[in-house]
């Protein structure tokens, strides 16, 4: 039984402005994603790292993301949609490693610097050999408001249409680890999901939640670059 780590990293993070897509953004000296592959190629447990790239990528540096190291393997599949890129880059994976579908993906936002390789070892030493998979998450702590439907024309914000109770909820982070076969079933069944473990939901399967931190977050906006160059700076004073 072997890991593997598949990274989508075809889209332009429309929601951060600008022309750079998000993925290649300056971040504590190094373009935003090399800080997930890096992390993901020096867990112990992950045999290789595929980033799936859109396949007229002009940004994507060898020489920079070889830092890396050598478990970092590019495939320039990337499709339209998360899942489209996902499922591209498991059939790819297929071709290149025989006997795969029995084997570990762990599927990671390129935009999650913060990764650590305790996250990392904690969500396969958790999740085991639990054939619905996991992924790693963080009980929600705030207070939620439903927002109202449709703005006001009087108003230039949303109303609150109701508190939602937050017992139970848990905010969805990855790496999202699956077995290489269900993970492609799920996906073929399931194509318009926001992340994997929808998918497997999908199928009536109950992936594990894994208890991360906050600090795993997703750079979606333009101050969550300061946060994450914040968190990496610290970790590097240690």
């Amino acid at each position: 039984m072997s890991y593997y780590a598949l990274v989508p990293a075809a889209g332009n993070g429309a929601r951060m402005g600008g022309e750079t897509p998000k993925q290649y953004l300056p971040l504590a000296g190094h373009p935003l994603i090399w800080h997930a592959l890096s992390t993901l190629c020096a867990s112990p447990a992950i045999q290789r790292v595929f980033v799936v790239l859109a396949p007229d990528d002009e940004l994507w540096s060898d020489e920079e993301m070889g830092s890396c190291g050598d478990k970092l393997a590019v495939l320039r599949c990337g499709g339209e949609t998360r899942a489209q890129s996902v499922t591209n880059g498991l059939r790819a994976m297929a071709e290149q490693i025989p006997d795969i579908a029995d084997d570990w993906v762990l599927v990671h936002d390129a935009a999650r610097p913060c990764l650590t390789v305790v996250h990392v070892t904690a969500l396969i030493d958790d999740v085991g050999d639990d054939d619905a998979g996991g992924i790693l998450a963080v009980p929600v702590a705030d207070t939620l408001k439903r927002a109202s439907g449709r703005q006001d024309d009087q108003m230039a914000l949303p109303a609150i249409m109701a508190t939602v109770a937050r017992e139970g909820l848990w905010q969805a982070q990855t790496p999202q680890m699956f077995r290489h076969r269900l993970l492609l079933d799920a996906l073929d069944f399931a194509p318009r999901v926001t992340d994997e473990a929808s998918a497997v939901e999908a199928l009536g399967l109950h992936p594990r939640l894994v208890k991360a931190d906050s600090s795993n977050f997703k750079v979606t906006y333009p101050h969550d670059l300061e946060l994450a160059a914040l968190i990496l700076e610290h970790r590097n004073r240690r």
